[in-house]
């Protein structure tokens, strides 16, 4: 009796493991299929294709040519509609543009005049803003050093990826070293300016995407115009860290102060609704001041754009804390004007009546430390004043400035035209360089000796 319970006891356990192993072996089994299913390109739930888009995507598909757009688009707005293919990559007989392919006559470059067939408002407002003039840079000190000083290809794959290319065709197809380019201020075979895709990338064309900080970033980023570190650095850069998932980016009413309060964007200040103002695709409205020359500059109808700011402003913050901190912004890029852009620019004037730069940009030292001065440090400091960055205000950008102009510039120009100088140093905010009194370097030491315990080296 007691061998055959053991007998018994033992089948019990061997069928026990047995139905564990086979729990554990459909568990990895069926975890293997979530992880799969997971791993599949997301399907838009309902998706309108008409005859013509259809040829295009079985084409694509059989081929396995570019299929990632048909995923892409397959989870667009645009899907859900039934606007498919041809709808935004259809051409006339007589386009620039035309391409023909597979019987069909088709554009490879669509452009903001094809987008305007359903989203007119948006591209009239874009084409009215600065983005759509940014590839008028061709010309400038900027692009003589991608296209002279650096190089074509250079400039190909830095310069014209954000300020846009002028796209040529052989026989409808792009020509190398104009394309690939979405820069925003592109120049389209068929003459309009701009890209929509620089922002809503193809082919999902999210709102959600153009929302995001970093599409702008992509752009505004670097040592000449860091917005997108200085947003990262500032409060609110930090607020939409933290609540991320409380912005609503992908809503279509998308209004600070309803559809979200957690912290404010690129887009908010600069193009997105208000409970006052319209959503806008011209992203100057809202800016008073120009911030990217040597000496920054009002913009016209500068007190009604001014305005436009402080009421996005006003949304999240009191009158009183507005105000201050636009008058604080303001005397930042008058102190830069001021004190160190008039000066520098009169310095270089005197150089060039003397003959003592050449007419052509960047062949003497002096060129390269001032136009550094302005384009990368000057912009620096202003820029982190306009967007509540202290650091890029101060050690990127004032600091910078302040050590530039008096160990670099000064003593340049004054190696090349003695007395050059002196016009600046006479002014009374460089009196400083003239010496300290006694009771100032005294009271300066005290303090440090106070605060730190420590003298000054």
């Amino acid at each position: 009796m007691t061998e055959q319970a053991g007998t018994m006891s033992l089948r019990f356990k061997k069928f026990i493991v047995a139905l564990f192993a086979v729990a554990f072996i459909a568990a990895v089994v069926m975890v293997g299929l979530i992880e799969k299913e997971r791993a599949k390109p997301e399907i838009a739930a309902v998706v309108y294709a008409d005859a013509q888009s259809r040829a295009c995507i079985d084409c694509h598909e059989e081929k396995h040519v570019a299929v990632d757009w048909i995923r892409q688009w397959s989870l667009s707005r645009h899907a859900q509609k039934g606007i498919g293919c041809i709808a935004c990559h259809e051409a006339q007989a007589d386009d620039p543009d035309r391409w023909d392919h597979e019987n069909f006559v088709l554009t490879q470059v669509p452009s903001p005049k094809d987008c305007a067939k359903c989203h007119e408002q948006n591209v009239r407002e874009f084409e009215d803003s600065h983005h759509a003039k940014a590839a008028q840079f061709i010309g400038s000190l900027d692009n003589i050093l991608g296209e002279v000083a650096e190089g074509g290809p250079a400039a190909n794959m830095g310069c014209r990826q954000c300020h846009g290319s002028e796209v040529r065709l052989e026989k409808g197809i792009p020509v190398a070293g104009t394309w690939p380019n979405t820069g925003i201020g592109r120049v389209n075979p068929d003459k309009s300016l701009g890209t929509c895709t620089a922002c809503h990338t193809r082919h999902m064309f999210s709102k959600q995407q153009a929302r995001e900080p970093r599409t702008c970033g992509r752009c505004h980023m670097g040592p000449d115009h860091p917005q997108i570190e200085i947003y990262e650095e500032s409060k609110h850069g930090i607020m939409f860290a933290a609540w991320r998932e409380k912005m609503a980016l992908g809503a279509d009413q998308w209004i600070v102060g309803k559809t979200y309060t957690a912290a404010p964007v690129c887009a908010t200040c600069h193009m997105a609704a208000t409970p006052t103002q319209s959503s806008t695709h011209d992203i100057g409205l809202r800016i008073s001041w120009t911030l990217r020359p040597l000496f920054s500059k009002r913009q016209e109808n500068w007190e009604a754009k001014r305005n436009a700011m402080m009421s996005v402003c006003l949304e999240c913050h009191a009158k009183t804390w507005v105000g201050n901190y636009f008058k604080m912004y303001d005397d930042a890029v008058d102190l830069w004007n001021a004190k160190f852009a008039t000066p520098a620019s009169a310095m270089m004037d005197e150089l060039k009546k003397a003959n003592k730069i050449t007419p052509t940009p960047f062949d003497d030292s002096i060129e390269w430390t001032f136009y550094e001065l302005w384009h990368h440090e000057g912009r620096r400091a202003r820029m982190g004043a306009s967007m509540m960055g202290p650091d890029f205000t101060q050690w990127h950008g004032f600091y910078e400035v302040a050590k530039h102009f008096y160990t670099k510039f000064l003593p340049e120009a004054e190696a090349l035209l003695p007395g050059a100088s002196q016009p600046a140093l006479n002014m009374p905010e460089h009196a400083w360089k003239k010496g300290m009194t006694p009771e100032q370097i005294k009271q300066m030491l005290d303090f440090y000796q106070q605060r730190y315990g420590q003298k000054v080296q």
